[in-house]
Order: C-alpha cells, then structure tokens, then sequence
C-alpha cells in the first residue's frame, strides 16, 4: 500500500520520495529538533535509514510516516504518521501503532503539529476502526505533550526508554 495524499488546509500529506532526503536529513540533522527525540542530531546515515523504513511501513502494514509541506511548496517540512519500532519499552507498545511528528523549526509555534496529527488520526479511524493508537513524548517536551493531547492522547503511564523518562499516551480511535 502506498501512503495516501491527505490535503489540509494549509497542508499536503504525501508519500515520501528520494528527493525528500536533503530536507529529511536537515531536520533530522537539526538539534533543536531532536533535542526532545534522541538527545542528538541524526546522521546522514540513519537519515536514510528513517526514509526506507517509513516506506517499508506502508508496504509491509498498511500504515506509516507521511511527510509533510506547505500546500504551496513541494518541501519536505517534518514527518507525521504512526509506527511499529519494536521498542523494549515496559510496558510493551506490541501491536499498538505509535504515533509521531516532527517539524522543522520554520514550522514551530503556528499549530502545523497540530493539524498534520489530526489529519493522519482522522485517517487512521477512517481505515482501522476503533485501533488504540498510543504515542511516547519526554515529560520535558511540552510542545509534544500539547499536540497529542488536543490530538485526544491521555497519559496511559510513565516509564523508561533507553536510559530517559518517558510519557506514554493512549487514545482510542474512533468507529
């Protein structure tokens, strides 16, 4: 299955394609965007490896990472969609698709998070019902924390994940 194209209003979620990868690795690349994620920036390497497994996440489960632009460009600003990384978290995420976003920080502060996460959860309820979706965010991500929680995510619990407190979130897709 190839990601859908969901248009909003100020937004066009796509597929990614391989001319996506400059930007991707920009954003990525941006420690103000990753100061919250991974603590680091990524490298051009696992750039590239985040691209081929957010198309390999359509094909082998039928959802996966959009990316996001403005609807009056063509460049890649952030990424939003839901996951399956096989996390070792306790407790276990297992069979529960994970939610994500990142932007870049020309797209901070002016709600984009928002709308691309409201748009991807309205197609997830769409194509698979009532699925329990959940999400994980650092407690000191309040950006984050405030999108997933107009997005309907409520905290489910608090745990540890590679050395770091996180926040896990829940929410119940709707029928």
């Amino acid at each position: 299955m190839a990601a859908p194209v969901i248009e909003t209003d100020r937004l066009i979620l796509r597929a990614h394609r391989n001319d996506d990868f400059p930007a991707l690795a920009g954003i990525w690349g941006d420690p103000a965007v990753t100061q919250f994620i991974s603590g680091k920036p990524a490298t051009q390497e696992e750039c590239w490896a985040r691209l081929l497994r957010y198309a390999g996440h359509w094909e082998l489960l039928g959802f996966g990472y959009w990316a996001v632009q403005w609807k009056d460009g063509d460049q890649l600003i952030g990424d939003v969609g839901f996951a399956n990384w096989e996390r070792n978290i306790c407790p276990s995420l297992d069979g529960l698709p994970e939610g994500g976003w990142v932007l870049s920080t020309e797209a901070h502060g002016r709600g984009i998070a928002t709308e691309a996460v409201n748009a991807a959860l309205e197609w997830m309820d769409a194509t698979f019902g009532a699925q329990t979706t959940t999400c994980i965010i650092g407690p000191d991500n309040t950006a984050s924390i405030r999108v997933a929680q107009k997005a309907g995510y409520q905290e489910h619990c608090r745990s540890e994940f590679k050395g770091s407190q996180v926040i896990q979130f829940r929410r119940q897709g709707a029928s």
